[in-house]
């Protein structure tokens, strides 16, 4: 009984081997699938991660270069002690032990980048500032130590932060604001500070020494973006008399709160700025520190206040030995992170459609291998199926072979993903993916062997014909596809991709090649009829065999509709996001180049260069009354521009052909100064008066109050209201505010405000002029060092650069290189499928006395209508595809821009595509014609 059994099993052995060796090269094109989907699972979460990481990254830096996203505040009490003291520099060191606070990974990913301190606006009682007569003069004091590094003293030295016993603070203060005050370095400010209630009964003075004046120099990091009062002064009106209050900050030194102190000055508001590092996987490093910051102040306030305060009666607070009031802690980071979050999962939801389109064709390209190895073993299943071979039996014998290739090849797929794969990113390989993408595959082989194997069922008497249940399935099977296909769009469309509905293209393309399915033997029919009352036979005979097979080219049509859908869709948005990024930076920068200053500045007309083209934008918030119903309109902002300057940087703008058109007519500078202004409306304020214009009465300064009056010329549309020129202007402005846009006259009647801006539009007239840095030397030239300057291509270089529009770009590219590949392959494998029975058509006839060019033509004319299906397919779907996606592609947040980029279809890409797949299906023709024409007589009549 043993040696039969084992003789058994070395037979069935010997059996495996062989036809092991005559499947390898489909069992090699299995393993190559299996490969290349294991290794994207390990290699592209890991690549997505480090683009996240670097996206999150680029925008911290962003956002912390202009101010810190985390800080800590509180105010010491300095009258806990006779005489009343407050160390400083003790207080600001012991910053870094308030980190020691924060729990978890949190604690080892935030420090404290240094400290400093201000005091509120305090009254300047000498000397008395020149010029018209103010209502009061109001100095805040400020001790900064990063803004040394942007300073240039060109009198006197900074202010020093250790003065001998028994001198005056000092103070450092700007051109403009000693020019304000009518000083110079050596004078002595005399301060008015607010009295302490419960301690003090009168306003304690105090003495500074002006120890130098300063001159702001640029800065590349936005360093002055929020502090531009350490610059110019301000004036606004005073609050119970007439007149204006001159307001000046300044700059002391570190040991100026404790002499203030000594003279009995309550404590400065103490700020600890902190630093997140978000080195390596930034976005796992920020979603711990976010938990750990949401309790932070709590947590602060709960360990380091024990008592309370009894002149305040607030809570009394230890920090370094020094009591201080309860410290608030401002966290920008997790609305940052909130924000960013929302992006990537938009991100993310788009790639889906690449991944599921790319997973859609390589099933298909097995499901193509399997047939064509079953195709090859047909013979061989049907005679051990004859000679009592069970089906369990077969199957199991093609798993024996199948799988250990599968195996194979899904460890070393997977192996070499994870070391391509960057490290110490947020993303980590997906093993559990990669596994069911191998059973995917393992389990394929399996399931259409046993189709293929299995006994028929028993013909019974009451049953149906075959025709009319095959029909019957048919139906069901295109309705439930149909009906798939229009509930995934409508779902797509109403609440936007997911991991499920990302399927969505891939149904789009069943339904189109179930469409043409349908149309492909109805044109054949027709082409038929022709060929069959022409004189030749072969454009007949070939019609009819393409005919014939036309039911089998469906998964050939599938696999290539959807791989030239994939790759048109991956086209479409790529050349979208590509347009939108130009549209985006144009769009924050207005021009070539813009600068922005906080104020209503006016430049310096000496300034103006020949090589650039300049015009500058003035935005006001202005409270308007309605002419014709007297009702207010609060707050609105307003514009106030020169039409020939807009013309001149934007000549093809229309909005700059609206406003010049419109309201040039009114901005000569000798015009009425009580003559109304035209203006240009939003559809807002349009509807808020529909019928008359607005006024506005304003304060000037040293003057009485007038009314302005506000005449519309027209209403904005939506494209001049995101024309780029608007930009950098609405960017400060509110999204749902009403705008009205006036004349450069408006600006000379209306007093400068702090809250205001200015922004000056910058266009190169010269080549030389062109380049980054001469752009960014005029416009600090026009509006001064403290102006955020932007330049159009550093913008656009930055937009591009940028972790998340990289990141889906690449994985569009690669998903659709691979899916043309795995298309290229079912491709080349269906023809391989179906040209045996191409050849034995061929042969019978060339037995019957055809010639070897008319075989030629046989083998063209019978796959020509495969590849006319294809490029029709293919262009269909790659017109129709976008267009159903189209409320889904939500491409803003890459792009930078106002408004939802066009889609915009690479035509050229689909047109190449198109082409190449035709080129390759009338290449494999030729390349069987060739063979058929070599094959000798002998062959021919084996074949027949």
């Amino acid at each position: 009984m043993t040696r039969p059994v084992r003789a058994g099993a070395a037979v069935t052995r010997r059996l495996i081997r062989k036809e092991s060796r005559g499947d390898l090269p489909l069992l090699a094109c299995l393993g190559v699938v299996v490969l290349v989907l294991t290794a994207l699972c390990a290699w592209a979460p890991a690549f997505a991660g480090g683009q996240e990481d670097r996206a999150l990254r680029q925008r911290v830096d962003a956002a912390q270069a202009q101010a810190p996203l985390i800080s800590l505040s509180t105010t010491p009490e300095v009258f806990g002690t006779v005489p009343p003291a407050l160390d400083a520099a003790g207080l600001l060191g012991a910053g870094r032990t308030l980190t020691e606070q924060l729990t978890g990974p949190a604690a080892r990913h935030v420090t404290v980048t240094g400290g400093s301190y201000d005091y509120e606006q305090t009254s300047l009682i000498s000397p008395r500032p020149p010029g018209p007569t103010n209502a009061g003069t109001r100095l805040a004091l400020s001790y900064l130590p990063s803004a040394r590094a942007h300073l240039h003293y060109v009198s006197g030295r900074p202010p020093a932060d250790h003065t001998p016993l028994g001198t005056a603070p000092q103070i450092g203060l700007s051109q403009a604001g000693a020019d304000a005050l009518g000083v110079r370095a050596g004078s002595r400010l005399t301060l008015e500070f607010a009295k302490t209630p419960g301690v003090q009964d009168a306003p304690p003075r105090a003495q500074l020494l002006v120890s130098g004046v300063y001159r702001t120099t640029a800065a590349s990091d936005d360093f002055w973006s929020g502090r531009e009062t350490l610059d110019q002064p301000s004036r606004y009106p005073a609050e119970h008399s007439a007149g204006t209050v001159l307001a000046v900050r300044g700059l002391v030194g570190l040991d100026a709160a404790d002499l203030l102190a000594g003279a009995g000055v309550g404590g400065p508001r103490m700020t600890w700025q902190l630093r997140a590092d978000l080195s390596g996987a930034a976005l796992h490093r920020a979603q711990a520190l976010t938990g750990s910051l949401s309790n932070y102040g709590a947590d602060l306030n709960a360990n380091l206040c024990q008592g309370v305060d009894p002149i305040t009666s607030d809570l009394s607070c230890h920090v370094g030995g020094q009591a201080t009031g309860p410290l608030l802690a401002i966290d920008s980071l997790t609305p940052l992170l909130a924000a960013f979050t929302a992006e990537d999962q938009q991100a993310r939801q788009l790639a889906t459609f690449a991944v599921d389109a790319l997973a859609a064709v390589a099933l298909a390209t097995v499901t193509v291998a399997v047939r064509l190895l079953l195709r090859r073993r047909q013979a061989h299943l049907r005679l051990q199926r004859a000679r009592g071979a069970s089906t369990v039996r077969l199957v199991l014998l093609r798993c024996a072979m199948a799988w250990p290739v599968v195996a194979i090849a899904a460890v070393l797929g997977w192996t070499a993903g994870a070391a391509l794969a960057p490290d110490g990113t947020s993303g980590s390989p997906q093993p559990m993916t990669a596994a069911l993408a191998a059973s995917a595959v393992a389990l394929t082989l399996p399931l259409m062997t046993w189709l293929a194997v299995r006994e028929p069922r028993r013909r019974g008497r009451l049953r149906r014909s075959r025709r009319n249940i095959a029909v019957g399935r048919r139906v069901v099977l295109e309705l439930t596809v149909l009906i798939a296909t229009a509930s995934g769009v409508v779902a797509l469309r109403s609440q936007g991709p997911d991991g499920i509905l990302g399927a969505v293209p891939a149904l789009v393309a069943l339904t189109v090649v179930l469409i043409l399915l349908r149309c492909y033997p109805f044109v054949l029919r027709m082409v038929l009829r022709r060929a069959r009352r022409g004189r030749g036979t072969v454009g007949f005979i070939g019609a009819a065999r393409a005919a014939h097979d036309a039911p089998a080219t469906g998964l050939a049509l599938f696999v290539l509709v959807l791989t030239l859908g994939t790759a048109v869709f991956g086209g479409l948005v790529h050349q979208t996001i590509d347009d939108g990024l130009a549209t985006g930076a144009a769009w924050t920068t207005g021009a070539d180049a813009s600068a922005t200053v906080a104020g209503t500045v006016t430049r310096a007309t000496s300034a103006r260069t020949s090589g650039t083209r300049t015009a500058l934008q003035h935005l006001y918030t202005l409270d308007l009354v309605g002419q014709a119903d007297g009702a207010e309109i609060s707050p609105v902002a307003v514009i106030t521009v020169d039409p020939e300057e807009l013309a001149a940087v934007a000549p093809k703008s229309p909005l700059a052909a609206t406003v010049l058109a419109r309201l040039a007519t009114s901005a000569d500078a000798r015009a009425d100064a009580n003559a109304p202004l035209p203006c240009l409306l939003s559809p807002e304020l349009r509807a808020r008066e529909h019928r008359g214009g607005f006024t506005s009465k304003v304060v000037p300064h040293g003057q009485r109050p007038r009314d302005l009056v506000f005449t519309p010329a027209g209403t904005l549309t939506a494209a001049e209201l995101h024309d780029p020129l608007l930009g950098p202007v609405t960017a400060q402005i509110a999204a749902d505010a009403p705008l009205l846009i006036t004349t450069a006259r408006a600006a000379r009647l209306i007093p400068p405000q702090s809250s205001g801006s200015t922004v000056l539009l910058v266009k190169a007239a010269t080549p030389a002029t062109a380049k980054p840095a001469a752009l960014r030397s005029a416009a600090a030239r026009e509006l001064g060092p403290l102006a955020r300057i932007r330049v159009r291509s550093e913008t656009l270089s930055a937009l591009r650069t940028d972790g998340l529009t990289r990141g889906l770009v690449t994985i569009y590219s690669t998903t659709s290189i691979l899916a043309a590949l795995s298309g290229l392959l079912a491709l080349v494998l269906e023809l391989r499928l179906t040209s045996y029975e191409r050849s034995r058509t061929t042969s019978f006839l060339r037995t019957l006395g055809l010639g070897g060019t008319q075989a030629g033509i046989l083998h063209f004319l019978q796959l020509l209508p495969l590849a006319l299906a294809v490029a029709v397919g293919g262009t269909l779907l790659g017109v129709l595809e976008p267009r159903l996606m189209a409320q889904t592609l939500d491409l803003r947040q890459f792009t930078g821009g106002p408004t939802q980029p066009a889609l915009h279809t690479d035509f050229s890409l689909t047109v190449a595509l198109v082409a190449g797949v035709t080129a390759l299906i009338l290449a494999a023709a030729v390349t069987e014609a060739v063979l058929a024409r070599r094959r000798g007589l002998g062959a021919v009549l084996r074949l027949a």
